[in-house]
């Protein structure tokens, strides 16, 4: 296998991480990968300038959370390691920020380890985010993070992979369950909403990776935040939730079809 990867990665298939990867610009994918990416773009060509208004919403809203004094991120569904990833922020702003990365895709498991070496503050696991409760048992056994404490949960681009059949619903709830009051969590996802025809057809060749896309609705995202408290300016088109400055935003934000939010667990009344 090229660079040493687990000789289980199959490079007969596109891995949506690695299509990411491609569309940020990374070196880690292959030709099955570069493939894909260049159809999807033939019919998407605004589609990497999306992929980059998905990383710059997590970017925005991990400073809010270590603004509100978050120092413990939960990142699933982190994908290929690139510029500006979540430890590179928090740990720019408090160096004591820890870190644990989750991951379905060998590949991207393989080389968040190799560039994570060294860094004790973070941690990489290998899972699946329908296993939620294994991803916060091994999170656990890895020591860095304290479910008692508050933690910022990441989950950016990764619910949309989750079909209706296996319940996304139930596997939020059991995040949040695991979370304490003063936690926060921050979810972008693909929408059919304003969206043209386009979109949605580059949307569904995501059936040939083993990830597939389900696109919802503004009402089903903010239905994963369950009774957490959604911050301003709710569950928006990305570029909307919170810009670092006005000429940031799109003229047509919808064009980069994916909504973003962020919610705080607060303290039960009583």
């Amino acid at each position: 296998m090229p660079d040493g990867l687990p000789t289980e990665i199959d490079l007969t298939r596109p891995s949506a991480a690695r299509v990411y990867d491609y569309f940020l610009g990374g070196a880690h994918n292959f030709e099955i990968d570069r493939q894909l990416a260049e159809q999807i773009a033939s019919m998407t060509p605004n589609l990497a300038a999306t992929m980059r208004s998905g990383r710059e919403f997590l970017r925005r809203a991990v400073r809010v959370l270590l603004d509100a004094g978050i120092d413990q991120f939960l990142d699933i569904g982190s994908g290929i390691p690139t510029v500006g990833n979540v430890h590179e922020v928090a740990q720019g702003v408090n160096p004591k920020a820890r870190v644990v990365y989750v991951d379905i895709d060998p590949v991207a498991v393989a080389h968040s380890r190799e560039l994570l070496a060294g860094n004790e503050l973070t941690g990489v696991i290998h899972a699946d985010l329908r296993e939620p409760e294994r991803i916060l048992a091994e999170t656990r056994q890895l020591g860095l993070i304290e479910f008692s404490r508050p933690v910022g949960i990441l989950l950016a681009g990764v619910v949309h992979f989750i079909p209706d059949a296996d319940r996304p619903e139930a596997i939020l709830a059991t995040l949040r369950e695991a979370a304490a009051p003063g936690s926060f969590l921050v979810i972008s996802h693909s929408t059919f909403e304003d969206q043209p025809q386009e979109m949605l057809d580059a949307q569904r060749l995501s059936a040939r990776t083993a990830t597939e896309i389900t696109l919802r609705s503004r009402a089903q995202v903010t239905g994963f935040f369950g009774d957490w408290t959604v911050l301003e300016p709710g569950v928006v088109h990305m570029p909307l939730w919170r810009p670092d400055s006005p000429s940031d935003v799109d003229e047509h934000p919808e064009r980069f079809g994916a909504f973003g939010g962020v919610a705080r667990y607060d303290q039960p009344a009583g």
